[in-house]
């Protein structure tokens, strides 16, 4: 996943939840800060955003078979 940038429908679909969900997942304070935005749309390290999943929501810290938020 090395340099891999994740919208906000990828993170979505990484955690089967809605963009608004990962829209607002995205705004908590230990949410790791995006690395790029072009307009309004925020691009995040797909690795930070992993070990985020690790740390704070670990029932989801292995996607399923075939998912890799792209």
């Amino acid at each position: 996943m090395s340099g891999e940038l994740w919208t906000t429908g990828d993170i979505a679909r990484r955690l089967g939840v809605t963009t608004e969900r990962a829209r607002q997942l995205s705004h908590l304070p230990t949410f790791p800060s995006h690395r790029q935005q072009a307009a309004h749309i925020r691009l995040w390290d797909a690795e930070d955003v992993e070990q985020w999943i690790t740390t704070f929501r670990p029932e989801n810290a292995n996607p399923p078979h075939g998912t890799n938020g792209a």
